[in-house]
């Protein structure tokens, strides 16, 4: 059974900064991309940041670019996100994924969420 948890979500001011942690375990295939999405309240969820099974290739959402670092620890099983100068904007629930990259198709797990809240 694959399990997907997060933690480190919390308030903060503006311009403060956190780090979130997802801890994967079961059975994942070793190939996978890991990233870190956001869903503000009345919005949809959209994508934050990715990274590749080697920790090579990251992308991340324009928004964020400067702001965030996402790093992945595969002895570990981790993926963090490392948010710095934070929004008010940034306020949401943040969901790790992960997503099996299988030749014809993989699985897709995600974590409950751990709420990021900016304000003062």
């Amino acid at each position: 059974q694959v399990q997907v948890v997060e933690s480190g979500g919390g308030l903060v001011q503006p311009g403060g900064s956190l780090r979130l942690s997802c801890v994967t375990s079961g059975n994942i295939y070793r190939i996978n991309d890991k990233g870190w999405y956001r869903q503000a309240p009345g919005k949809e969820r959209e994508v934050v940041a990715v990274i590749s099974t080697d920790g090579t290739t990251t992308n991340y959402i324009d928004s964020v670019k400067g702001r965030f670092t996402i790093s992945r620890d595969n002895g570990k099983g981790t993926v963090y996100l490392q948010m710095n100068s934070l929004k008010p904007e940034d306020t949401g629930v943040y969901y790790c994924n992960v997503k099996e990259r299988r030749f014809g198709g993989g699985e897709d797990y995600w974590g409950k969420g751990t709420l990021v809240t900016v304000s003062s």
